[in-house]
């Protein structure tokens, strides 16, 4: 994650006796207005959430429905690693109901919510199990041959025990699991796996029940419909990548090791985490090697990010480009209205690049 200068916060007064559980949004939002302070008319009766970006933001909309009103921290087309609260945001953080957010995917949120000292407040990545993934950009492997790297490919697709019946939950060898949120390094990217992703909305509708038992049946079906839907999106990826020409895919921002992981590929970084990192000149010339060897048609990069490294890799090449979204933010540039519309965008062009079968 980029590590930014934020300047002081000024810590809200908290709500007395404040009744929810809460949780911020893991996602550079979408649609709502930002976060400008929820007091008791500000919701019309329903229950104020205010999320961080839009992935959580999704999950809060879908599950809370016509009981909650939710703000956002980040407006659409912001880069949320590079997000900035105002001080009516940061003030906002004491007056809502629920606060729903991802720890270590921007700093500036997770800053102002210790200095605010919110009692309700749950980071969604304590949700589901967050593990380390290699992006290969500091690896040990820089420099090999073609063949020494298609060795290491392989010994780590057998260690990962790439798809495997049920997608087993426990990591795969090869990824060593972490603690929730607090551990240095630990990939944040979460929901991009569908089945973690509805690990996570089950936190959410338990946190939405407890904030607001009156409702909640009404979140409890809610959260079952949209982890159905997450489960049928899961099976969409797991058939449509089942049987490609390559397993291998490359991205200037490693946000998609999960993804990887569930469905037996093989991520390659221009960057890593960071979307906005320089890769070294080695590094370059380690994927020109890559995409070689492995029948890489494609370098993918996303739309709330610079496409230089990718065009320049491209070039050198002779590869095609196109877009692999992180689902970070939804804009008027995103290949769809909401999560499940681009995800399935991200299908296609994965089943494209990959040489699905």
């Amino acid at each position: 994650m980029s590590v930014m200068n934020v300047r002081r916060l000024i810590p809200p007064t908290a709500l007395a006796g404040a009744v929810a559980l809460g949780l911020v949004s893991l996602s550079a939002c979408a649609g709502s207005s930002d976060a400008a302070g929820g007091d008791s008319g500000s919701g019309g009766g329903k229950l104020d959430v205010v999320a961080s970006f839009y992935p959580v933001q999704f999950l809060a909309e879908r599950i809370g429905g016509d009981h909650v009103a939710v703000e956002t921290l980040t407006k659409p087309g912001v880069e949320p690693h590079d997000l900035e609260l105002k001080p009516r945001q940061v003030g906002a953080l004491g007056d809502a109901d629920v606060i729903l957010y991802l720890k270590g995917i921007q700093p500036a949120v997770d800053k102002a919510i210790a200095q605010a000292r919110v009692e309700n407040t749950v980071d969604a990545a304590t949700l589901t199990k967050l593990e380390e993934h290699g992006t290969g950009v500091d690896g040990a492997h820089e420099g090999e041959s073609p063949e020494e790297h298609a060795a290491h490919a392989e010994e780590g697709h057998a260690e990962e025990g790439h798809a495997e019946a049920g997608h087993a939950e426990e990591g795969h060898e090869g990824h060593e699991g972490h603690d929730h949120g607090s551990e240095a390094g630990a990939d944040p990217h979460i929901w991009l796996d569908p089945v973690k992703y509805a690990e996570v909305a089950k936190g959410v509708g338990a946190a939405f029940e407890k904030a607001d038992p009156a409702h909640a049946a009404d979140y409890r079906k809610n959260t079952a419909d949209l982890v159905k839907k997450l489960e049928g999106l899961d099976t969409e990826f797991e058939t449509g990548l089942k049987n490609t020409t390559t397993r291998t895919f490359i991205t200037t921002h490693s946000a998609f090791g999960y993804l990887a992981e569930r469905y037996g590929l093989d991520q390659e970084g221009i960057s890593g985490i960071d979307p906005e990192s320089e890769p070294s000149p080695a590094r370059m010339k380690e994927l020109q090697r890559v995409a070689a060897h492995e029948k890489v048609t494609t370098v993918f990069f996303e739309t709330l990010a610079s496409d230089r490294t990718a065009k320049t890799l491209a070039g050198d090449t002779g590869l095609k480009t196109d877009v692999l979204d992180p689902l970070e933010g939804i804009t008027d540039r995103s290949r769809g209205d909401d999560y499940f519309e681009v995800m399935r965008s991200n299908l296609t062009a994965l089943k494209k690049a990959l040489g699905a079968k």
